[in-house]
């Protein structure tokens, strides 16, 4: 990308009514735009994060055998009222809107009803099972607090897997592995060392479901850890009878605040017996779909990314998301030569500033974008033969000469 050929352009200052440092940031940046509160655009730079969080994703559960669908956001009321789950009496958060034919339709805010509904089609037998299915897709939920920037939004994408087994012993298996998938994805997205799977409340589901927490000043829930952080627990089920469960004393335990970025839930025959999920067993006999479900919050985890990394000076990015790895600048006639060629061998990743800028509010825009590393060309540097190089996260800065630079960065 060039600067000069974008539409993106920073901003000095965020929209006044936008107060949590990620939506601030990513706003002055160019990475979205705020349409109104909980519900943003994403420019290109943002829409390269989005893509490169889901493609550690996807490589993680395509390997545990995962198939990829894509669901319709508009919801037929009829699978949820089987469930209960169509009155706002029960899902406060609807969006619903009135066809003009007659009757309702709804904005998703999940998908377990319509993932189940549309399985009856094509799982009847134990030989259909197990089977392990996902997507990314715009959740919808009408939330009465969109004020932390893309952490909260009313409009957000999720990453939603859904698992069907014959057992609950095979639902176990598979739940385990997705614990490790998790743990994975989390270290891969540069948040491992902060993020914890938290014991919270299973609901009617099971005594207990898993939460993955990662340690914000901001957060909006309330965690409680122990030393070691190996045992992680959600405020509402930070109690005697759990803390007995686990073994652990209540004095060991720290109070701190966290965003949850994925959750976990053996549902068990929640939604597949209320819509009829069967499959015929070896003994042909007709038996329930045990299920189970998986939800990272994609756009969530871009926003909490940004607020953990942050610094004065702007946004940092992990090398793994960042939309690209360079931030180039060239200074002079000679540098601005040796610049292009450089942009030239590898345009996919460089975000090249060829704007007739100084050089000093160049570098300020790069460091507010929070590319890894920025790369400065100059005659002053070609005087020597080299380049100069600047990592975002540290600041450190060192030079390399101009062939190392074209063969090996």
């Amino acid at each position: 990308m060039r600067l000069t050929k974008t539409f993106i352009k920073t901003l000095r200052d965020a929209p006044k009514d936008e107060t949590a440092t990620n939506g601030a940031l990513l706003t002055r940046a160019g990475y979205i735009h705020k349409e109104l509160a909980g519900v943003y655009d994403y420019l290109p730079l943002g829409l390269k994060v989005i893509e490169n969080i889901k493609s550690i994703i996807r490589e993680e559960l395509n390997a545990l055998g995962c198939e990829e669908v894509s669901m319709a956001a508009l919801q037929n009321p009829e699978p949820w009222e089987a469930t209960g789950r169509w009155l706002s009496e029960k899902i406060d958060i609807w969006f619903k809107t009135e066809v003009s034919s007659g009757g309702e339709l709804g904005l998703a805010p999940t998908h377990e009803e319509p993932m189940v509904n549309m399985l009856k089609t094509y799982i009847s037998s134990y030989k259909d099972l197990p089977l392990y299915v996902y997507q990314f897709q715009n959740k919808f939920r009408n939330e009465l607090r969109a004020k932390s920037g893309i952490l909260r939004g009313r409009e957000f994408l999720m990453k939603d897997l859904y698992s069907f087994h014959t057992s609950e012993e095979d639902l176990d298996r598979f739940y385990a592995e997705v614990e490790k998938a998790y743990g994975r994805i989390f270290a891969r997205l540069g948040i491992g060392d902060c993020t914890y799977e938290a014991f919270a409340s299973g609901g009617i589901f099971s005594k207990y479901s898993h939460e993955y927490q990662t340690f914000l000043p901001v957060g909006e829930d309330t965690v409680y850890y122990n030393n070691d952080r190996s045992v992680v627990l959600n405020k509402e089920v930070y109690n005697d009878e759990v803390l007995a469960d686990l073994g652990a004393s209540k004095e060991k335990f720290e109070e701190t605040t966290a965003a949850e970025v994925g959750n976990i839930f053996k549902l068990k025959f929640k939604y597949s017996e209320p819509l009829g999920l069967k499959y015929i067993d070896e003994s042909n006999e007709q038996k329930t779909v045990y299920m189970g479900c998986y939800g990272l919050g994609v756009s969530r985890v871009m926003g909490v990314i940004a607020e953990k990394f942050a610094d004065d000076k702007g946004l940092v990015w992990p090398d793994t998301i960042a939309p690209y790895k360079y931030y180039l600048v060239g200074i002079g006639e000679k540098g601005t030569d040796a610049a292009e060629k450089f942009y030239k061998t590898r345009e996919n990743e460089v975000l090249y500033d060829d704007r007739d800028k100084r050089p000093g509010e160049k570098f300020a825009d790069a460091e507010l974008m929070g590319i890894p590393l920025r790369v400065v060309i100059s005659d002053k540097t070609l005087a020597d033969d080299e380049a100069e190089i600047t990592e975002r996260k540290t600041g450190k800065s060192w030079r390399v000469k101009i062939d190392e630079l074209m063969q090996k960065f």
